[in-house]
Parts: structure tokens; sequence; C-alpha cells
């Protein structure tokens, strides 16, 4: 971890930056004024066969088009670290490690409750790891109808809080925010403290969305996926083929990149998802990909 003055737990004070972006920090000090959307699609055809072979392999857990968007977008911020930036206290920052966290129903049920989930993928993790992280952990999540501790029944206990009183501690909160004091134990699997926050709309059957960051944390991407479908495509050919597509919906703080490191960020992605033996491949170990 870097040692320069500014640095953060977890993350270091990035000072090599333009003077159009530190006027940008100043001019949209919040996340909420600094919004870009990306609405796209990504070819999944390749990826379903890949899963399907992956899924007759064992029968104890099964991988899905979202375990395999998690670890694609893990594998992105790992080869484009901007990605991982965050702005806090009109500075950026860099962290030191991915966090990739979504909520899940306890049960699909209009009043039930939800838990958060989170994936911190190591350099040795491949499609089978995280896989059988994220199947595991939505498993227990589902015992129990109500949260069990960890961040949920963190949040919990703030709910019951008198109104007047949670006004007050949120100030606070605020405060120590934005100088990057909140306690550890606010910080660890809060979805406003991750690299990346997912929402997969496809596990209820809806459509990919946009959706707003927020000012608290260091949160600075939100994904949205959509359900798999049908959908005649134009090949590189010219030809016209029904592929298996995928829809989603980003919504990134432009003041950690701009469009082109983005767009370009985007094409690794898509890379994957046409190449997913990429997804048998650990982590650490670069992709390959040419950016150019």
């Amino acid at each position: 971890m870097s040692t320069f003055w500014g640095d953060r737990p977890g993350a270091r004070y990035i000072k090599d930056v333009s003077g159009l972006t530190t006027i940008m920090l100043h001019l949209m000090p919040k996340r909420t004024e600094s919004e870009v959307y990306l609405a796209d699609k990504i070819d999944a055809t390749e990826l379903v066969k890949f899963i399907e072979k992956k899924n007759a392999e064992h029968d104890n857990y099964k991988t899905t088009v979202f375990h395999c968007f998690v670890l694609a977008v893990a594998r992105m911020i790992k080869e484009r670290p901007k990605m991982n930036r965050y702005v806090q206290g009109r500075r950026i920052y860099e962290r030191d490690s991915i966090s990739l966290t979504f909520m899940a129903k306890r049960r699909f049920a209009d009043d039930a409750e939800e838990a958060f989930m989170q994936v911190v993928p190591k350099d040795t993790d491949t499609i089978d790891e995280i896989s059988h992280q994220i199947y595991g952990d939505v498993r227990e999540a589902r015992k129990s109808a109500h949260s069990t501790g960890g961040i949920d029944a963190t949040v919990d206990a703030f709910a019951k809080i008198p109104r007047p009183l949670l006004m007050l501690v949120f100030k606070v909160l605020r405060w120590l925010d934005f100088w990057g004091r909140v306690p550890k134990a606010l910080k660890d699997g809060d979805t406003n403290y991750s690299t990346v926050l997912l929402s997969n709309l496809g596990s209820i059957k809806g459509p990919a969305v946009y959706h707003h960051l927020n000012n608290y944390g260091t949160n600075s991407i939100m994904i949205t996926v959509g359900t798999l479908h049908k959908e005649e495509m134009v090949m590189p050919d010219g030809t016209k083929q029904i592929r298996d597509v995928l829809d989603f919906g980003a919504t990134i703080d432009e003041r950690i990149g701009d469009g082109f490191y983005f767009v370009r960020s985007l094409r690794l992605v898509k890379y994957i998802f046409a190449h997913p033996e990429l997804l048998d491949k650990p982590l650490g170990e670069a992709s390959g990909f040419d950016y150019q």
C-alpha cells in the first residue's frame, strides 16, 4: 500500500490529475451531479454455450450469466485501474482492492427483505470460485427471512433510532465520510463503499434500467443487468442471426475517467463474453486483450 501523504484506508490519493479534472471536483462536488449513463447490449451466445458445458461438469451449484458478468467486470476493473477510482472530499483516490456488491431477495415476494452480498475477488479466482461463492452466499441468506448479522443487522439497528437522533447521526456520518473517517465496521459490506454496485434484474425477469449513484460513500459505478433473451443481430460479415443477448445499463461518475477510457473498458467485457474461456483464467493473469 502506498504511503503518500493524503492516502486513505484501502486507497491511495491520486495527485497527478489534469487541471480540468481538479476544477470538475469543485464545479461538481457531488457524485449525483457527475453521473453519465450508458446503455448497451452484449452478445452472450458463446457464453451460454460455455455455461451449459460448465454446469454439466458439476451439479452441486450452477454457474449463471450473472456470475460470469460479475467476474468479467472484475477483470475489467483489474486491467483498467481508473475504473477503481472514486471521489471523496473533492479528491480522487484509487482503491487497493476490488469489491462488487449486489442485493439478493430472501424470498421472491413483495414484502420480502433484501440481503447485502459482496464479492472481493482474489487474483487466483476463476469463474468456478466466484460462482461457488455467490451461489453459497445467496443460499445462506435465504435460510432466514430476516437479517442475521453483518451490514444487514447494522442497517436494521440504525433504522430503529428515533428520527431526530437519526438525522444527527447521519449528519456526523456525512462529515466523517467527507474526510474518509467512517469506521471500518460501517463500511464493510456496505454497497455505498464498493467498487461496483450490481443489480441482477434479469433474476426477476426485469429489464436493465439506469440507477442513480449516491453522494455518501465511494461507489462510482452502478450496473443493472436485464433478462437474457433472443434477438436478431447483424454479424460482422453482414448476415443476420438470432443470438442470445444481454442488455445492461450503467451509471458512472465521470470524474474518475473520460469517455474514451470508459468505452475501451467496456470493450474488454464484450470480448470476454465472446471468448468465455478467459473466465477459466485466474484473475491475476492478464487477458491479453488488445485495446487498440
